[in-house]
């Protein structure tokens, strides 16, 4: 008699499980929906496809290695004690400091439409320099 309150027991939550996912379904259908009616009023912007081809973008991990490069060499100038090493990797920060506003504020521009962050705050805080 155990084994039928068991097999009763494993019944009832399957039945829960797959109602459960019903109504999972049920619920994204609405949601879907309520996006779309919200589209065609122009509430919202559609972002699905946006971001299904951002999952399969390498763009990400490429500026991500760039944006990297610059901390890897000065790691590797640091440890190796290479006084020649330190100082070309000084000059070279000298001269990326020296870089013009419209330039570093187009990069991070680029970068946040990567990552999907808004980055026009930049040129209205004039690229972070008041």
């Amino acid at each position: 008699m155990a084994w039928f309150s068991l097999a009763k027991i494993a019944l009832q939550a399957g039945g829960k499980i797959y109602a459960n996912r019903q109504k999972a379904k049920v619920a994204m259908s609405d949601a879907q929906l309520l996006h779309a009616e919200r589209q065609a009023r122009g509430e919202e912007a559609y972002q699905g496809k946006l971001l299904e081809a951002r999952q399969n973008d390498y763009k990400d991990e490429a500026v991500l290695v760039v944006l990297t490069l610059p901390i890897a060499v000065l790691a590797f100038s640091v440890w190796s004690d290479d006084p020649d090493a330190m100082t070309k990797v000084n000059v070279f920060f000298e001269h990326f400091a020296a870089l013009p506003s419209w330039f570093t504020n187009l990069w991070i521009l680029v970068v946040a439409s990567i990552y999907g962050i808004k980055g026009t705050q930049i040129f209205r805080n004039n690229g972070g320099k008041k």
